[in-house]
């Protein structure tokens, strides 16, 4: 008896409370608790209150009180197997047929080898499909999700959660970096092809005259170059989805062939005359006006419809722009868990991006933030060094942009709002901090350098010089670098590397 089995528990549901007494010390002896019901009123609840490895159903009254409770049965979320007990065996095949939750049918007086069977049957059946589960909520987690909180994205996630448990086709719309593979790829994962494979097909990328063996494959000899046998997307998607993305970008003659196998589901390798079955969904995504192609001729009217059945339109960023703030965050913890860096917004560079038109919509701004990254690694970015493009009016710089790695914090030190350390110890001013100080530095050495018989070594001489006069415009500027800086006249570039040479930490 194992410790799994004790904690196990069989639920009878029966008029006659002697054959509760005889089913339960058997299954006691078996290592199963028993409860017990004869109230069809409250199985409902009864069933919610625990989970059962398997319900046994005797009899209750008559025939519509047994399919009463069958009825709950097969309508209850935890999906409890059904094993009919102290009613005809031929109950097993004629509800069997109408309710997928009957699984077995055993004799009266229960004997321990048939109930031992068929419970560890059930239990095998729940384990496996328990780790089925899991298996497809591994798949959905690891697709790339739709960002943002907006009406319009959550219509999106609305109608992806509707179509993807159906086969039909869906026509995904939508401008060039809003998201179309996103879609497509959530379509599938929360589909009941998720096991199988999701093969994407960029048909404006792909030569016309490849577009067919890239499909459907060829044989060996079917042209020239053709020098093996060689599957098409349609065959490596078998009973899994295949994404036609650009579709618009189709040529007529390859629409055909494409139409052709929507319609009859099936198709041969190029060079073949072997018919090959289909079991394929065909999700297809443009940016395209598909309807005024059609108009134009550019686009088959029948093909359209046939790819049309279930239509999702992706908003643009800019219809969406209550997005933004949580799309820049989604990126950043993204290339941050790739060990790509990381760099923190302020709320002026928000607030300008939450502006900004996006006429590349959410690839766009991916593509920012990895840029802002690459260029101010680890550091607090402002609005004043987002590139000029993407500043309002208002905001448009009026000179040269700082050099980043002097105008930025590591983020450890960003709680300070006047001034950030370097590394070392340096102290770096804030965008904030441009005025001058009201210090005057003295630059006068506190003796006079007399050359002895021995000589003097001039180079080490004015090296300790120009520390004593670092530090002194350090300690007058309290530590800030760029006021130290002009008080000695130099680039605060400068002085930083000759902070690093001296090894001056302050």
């Amino acid at each position: 008896m194992t410790t799994e089995s004790l904690h196990s528990s069989i639920l009878l549901v029966e008029d006659d409370t002697t054959i509760f007494n005889e089913i339960k010390t058997l299954m006691s002896f078996m290592g199963f608790e028993t409860a017990y019901t004869h109230d069809l009123s409250s199985l409902d609840t009864t069933l919610n209150s625990n989970h059962y490895t398997a319900v046994l159903l005797g009899y209750c009254h008559g025939v519509s009180d047994q399919k009463q409770a069958l009825d709950i049965l097969q309508q209850c979320s935890d999906e409890p197997k059904v094993v009919l007990v102290n009613q005809p065996e031929e109950n097993l095949h004629k509800y069997s047929e109408e309710y997928t939750c009957v699984m077995a049918h055993l004799d009266m007086p229960l004997k321990h080898g048939p109930v031992n069977e068929i419970l560890n049957r059930m239990r095998e059946d729940q384990e496996q499909a328990k780790d089925e589960q899991q298996d497809v909520r591994q798949i959905i987690d690891g697709v790339p999700k739709l960002g943002g909180t907006s009406l319009a994205i959550q219509y999106v996630r609305t109608m992806i959660e509707q179509v993807a448990k159906t086969d039909a086709s869906v026509l995904i719309l939508g401008e060039s970096g809003t998201g179309k593979e996103v879609v497509a790829r959530n379509v599938h994962a929360l589909s009941n092809r998720c096991k199988h494979g999701f093969v994407p097909v960029n048909c404006g990328a792909i030569p016309g005259e490849l577009l067919e063996s890239e499909l459907f494959g060829h044989e060996k000899g079917a042209f020239t170059g053709a020098i093996s046998t060689r599957q098409g997307r349609f065959e490596l998607a078998e009973k899994g989805t295949l994404f036609l993305d650009e579709i618009g970008d189709m040529s007529l003659p390859m629409q055909v062939k494409l139409l052709r196998v929507l319609q009859e589901r099936t198709f041969e390798r190029v060079g073949s005359n072997k018919s090959i079955i289909a079991d394929v969904r065909i999700l297809a995504a443009t940016h395209r006006n598909l309807e005024q192609f059609i108009r134009d001729g550019k686009f088959r009217e029948d093909l359209y419809y046939r790819l049309n059945v279930f239509p999702i339109e992706v908003p643009s960023l800019r219809e969406r722009l209550e997005d933004v703030p949580l799309l820049l965050q989604d990126q950043i913890d993204r290339l941050e868990a790739d060990n790509r860096g990381g760099i923190r917004l302020t709320a002026s560079a928000i607030e300008a991006l939450c502006q900004y038109q996006w006429p590349g919509n959410v690839r766009e701004l991916a593509n920012l933030v990895e840029r802002l990254t690459i260029l101010y690694p680890d550091a607090v970015v402002d609005a004043k060094n987002l590139p000029a493009k993407y500043l309002p009016t208002n905001m448009k710089p009026r000179q040269a942009p700082v050099n980043p790695v002097f105008m930025f914090a590591p983020l450890e030190d960003e709680e300070d709002d006047d001034e950030y350390s370097m590394p070392n110890g340096v102290k770096i001013e804030s965008a904030s901090m441009l005025s001058e100080p009201d210090v005057v530095v003295d630059t006068e050495l506190d003796e006079e350098v007399q050359i002895t018989d021995e000589g003097l070594d001039l180079k080490e001489h004015l090296a300790q010089m120009e520390v004593q006069l670092i530090r002194q415009a350090l300690e007058a500027t309290n530590s800030v670098v760029a006021h130290a800086a002009k008080l000695l006249k130099m680039r605060r570039t400068t002085l930083v590397e000759k902070l690093k040479k001296y090894g001056i930490n302050n």
